[in-house]
């Protein structure tokens, strides 16, 4: 994926992500959805809604190729308009996708959001599990069990993340959470309760936003 904070259209987000026609058309599909939904529902901050391209589905984009290779099990938590997890689900659905058998489950408890979630993927054929549920229910965990890798935006600081996603862990899954510019303060204050891995990757869409890549997460004490 090349540097795409100017992401701008269907066209720039295909070139950007080398991704098809047919895939690209998916994302138009995805966009207007949103638009029509943001009417009655907040989906997205309303000063966000004119640069979709790149600052929700770019912005989301990034962490596919962040993934492990060949990928079956991703779990994206508080997923409210789909960003990152539907993003990602309709990457793994490209014809050149190295990992076209991935089942995203995508966590929201809002019940509109949940179905502004199955409206795209049902118009998209977008394949994903969709759950309008609590994260921390035990029943949510029993649902979804251990998974390869967890994600996040704009859902809550890391330390907070970590609590949310250990049920989901195993000794090799991989954490990719979308942070702003308090990324690094986010970690010291994480590090706190947590032992883990750290990776801080550069955003591809934001100059002072950072991507937190997390392994070998476990509690303190």
């Amino acid at each position: 994926m090349t540097n795409s904070k100017n992401v701008s259209d269907a066209s720039c987000f295909a070139r950007a992500l080398g991704v098809s026609r047919e895939t690209a058309a998916k994302f138009e599909t995805y966009a207007v959805l949103l638009k029509q939904w943001q009417r009655a529902v907040q989906l997205v901050a309303p000063s966000t809604l004119e640069s979709i391209w790149s600052r929700h589905f770019a912005d989301s984009a990034q962490l596919w190729a962040l993934a492990p290779p060949n990928v079956r099990t991703w779990t994206d938590l508080g997923s409210g308009a789909g960003f990152p997890g539907l993003v990602v689900a309709l990457l793994a659905c490209d014809a050149g996708s190295t990992a076209p058998d991935l089942r995203m489950t995508l966590i929201e408890s809002d019940t509109r959001k949940a179905a502004f979630l199955r409206e795209v993927a049902r118009q998209t054929g977008c394949p994903v599990d969709i759950l309008g549920t609590r994260i921390e229910l035990a029943s949510t965990r029993d649902k979804v069990g251990t998974v390869e890798v967890v994600s996040a935006r704009a859902l809550a600081p890391l330390t907070e993340l970590f609590r949310l996603a250990l049920p989901f862990w195993q000794s090799t899954t991989l954490g990719l959470f979308l942070k702003g510019r308090d990324a690094e303060n986010e970690v010291q204050a994480a590090r706190a309760a947590w032992n883990f891995e750290l990776e801080l990757k550069p955003s591809l869409t934001d100059p002072m936003a950072r991507i937190v890549c997390v392994r070998d997460l476990s509690p303190r004490g």
